[in-house]
Parts: C-alpha cells; sequence; structure tokens
C-alpha cells in the first residue's frame, strides 16, 4: 500500500500593473509563482494572507521600486537555479548586471544563468529582469504568458532606474 500526499491548496489573485497584470500564486504558506498576463486579464482579489501580502507589496513597489518585499517565497528550482536566483536578489534597485558577471558571482557559465533567470517562478520580486547581456543587450525575460516579455523588461528597468536615489 502506497501513500498519497495531499497537493499544496493553489491560492490565486490578480493585480493590474502599468503593462498588463499580475498573476500572483501560493500554496498557502509561501508566494509559489509570479506570472505576466496582458491587460486584458481580469483582476482577482486575493483569496488568502499570501496573495493579499503580496499584492499590497506589488502595489507598493509600483509606486515605489526602492520597496523591499517581505512576502515569503518559494520558488521551486534545482540547487543550481537557487543559488542563482539568490544572487539575483542582492543586486541592488536600479543597477543590472550582465549574465556573465552573475556566472562569476555563482562561478558558472553566463548560458546557465540566462536559463536559471529563464525559469524564475517569481520573476519581479526575484528580479531577474536586472540581468542583462553584454554590449547593453536586454537578454531575455521569458516568464511571460503573453504579450512582449521584453517590454516589460524595459519597463521595470526604466521604473527602477528612474526612482529618487535615498
Amino acid at each position: 500500500m502506497t501513500s498519497q500526499s495531499t497537493p499544496a491548496p493553489t491560492y490565486v489573485a490578480r493585480v493590474r500593473a502599468p503593462f498588463g497584470v499580475i498573476e500572483l500564486v501560493s500554496d498557502g504558506r509561501a508566494l509559489t509563482h509570479v506570472n505576466f498576463l496582458p491587460k486584458t486579464a481580469s483582476a482577482k482579489a486575493a483569496p488568502d494572507r499570501i496573495t493579499a501580502q503580496a499584492a499590497r507589496e506589488i502595489g507598493h513597489y509600483l509606486a515605489d521600486p526602492r520597496f523591499r518585499f517581505t512576502v515569503p517565497l518559494a520558488p521551486h528550482g534545482t540547487a543550481f537555479q537557487q543559488r542563482v536566483w539568490q544572487a539575483l536578489t542582492r543586486i541592488p534597485v536600479g543597477e543590472s548586471r550582465t549574465y556573465g558577471e552573475v556566472a562569476r558571482a555563482v562561478e558558472s557559465a553566463p548560458r546557465a544563468v540566462g536559463q536559471a533567470c529563464g525559469a524564475n517562478p517569481i520573476a519581479l520580486i526575484v528580479p531577474c529582469h536586472r540581468v542583462v547581456g553584454a554590449q547593453g543587450s536586454l537578454g531575455g525575460f521569458m516568464n511571460a504568458h503573453d504579450g512582449d516579455p521584453l517590454a516589460i523588461k524595459r519597463w521595470l528597468l526604466a521604473h527602477e532606474r528612474n526612482a529618487p536615489h535615498t
């Protein structure tokens, strides 16, 4: 006889942003995904305390990009991806790093860092948008379900670069 574990509940909220709708997914204990939906998607009230906290914090970030997120996070990924995502959280607001710079920090290769950034399930809060290509290229921003992911990345970078310095 095998025991089957009960899957964790899933809670979903959706908040409007200047570039579309941000979908927030939690397991009731931590935020597990941030998805980018088109402007035509409907907003949806937060059904649990985690998505409610994440929605409030997204609102604070959209008003002030220097806001520091405190919502509990539980991104699922490999040990390497987790190491890369941790490195991304150390990139200051208003700054960017190249894939090569992040690769040197985690002792890896730029392509592997790019793949980890693309697999980031909590983009924006784990700021993969702050990682750019060499020679000033934007690189990618692939955690989008629809629309132009690079337009979202451009918006986020401009939002952070235009923040008043304290």
